[in-house]
């Protein structure tokens, strides 16, 4: 039947699952956060080497358009850095002479941004070298 002995074992299994669910063991509850730290980041790797996947492919097109994309984005800043800094002060000498109005400022700090990326492309680009998946011509195929 139900003793004294089964009475305290009862007790005592309460007494630890109350304990157990106010002050949890703070080695589970680190392990449970590590697991999911990890889940994110293994996650978080795949997406990243899907997207490595798909600039490989790009790169490695040979249709001009896809392959001209990345350095489109290259002049495109090569561009604005120059008109910033020097093409903004001849435009407008030039306007002047011929009595036109002066040309739009652009703020340096977007010239800057666009450098930036630009730094970044480029570095991109020279990766894509080594690694042997540049485009070698550009406009053969399509």
């Amino acid at each position: 039947m139900f003793g004294i002995d089964d009475a305290i074992t009862a007790v005592s299994n309460l007494a630890k699952d109350i304990v157990d669910r106010v002050w949890p063991d703070a080695t589970i509850i680190e392990k449970a956060k590590i697991d999911q730290v990890a889940k994110q980041m293994e996650i978080e790797y795949s997406s990243v080497l899907a997207q490595l996947k798909i600039n490989e492919v790009e790169a490695a097109s040979p249709h001009w358009f896809v392959a001209a994309a990345r350095p489109a984005a290259m002049w495109v800043g090569v561009l604005s850095l120059f008109y910033s800094g020097l093409g903004v002060a001849i435009f407008t000498w030039v306007a002047g002479c011929f009595g036109l109005p002066p040309f739009p400022i652009i703020d340096p700090t977007a010239a800057n941004n666009i450098l930036m990326g630009l730094l970044g492309l480029g570095a991109a680009r020279s990766v894509e070298k080594i690694k042997g998946v540049d485009t070698k011509k550009i406009g053969r195929g399509l």
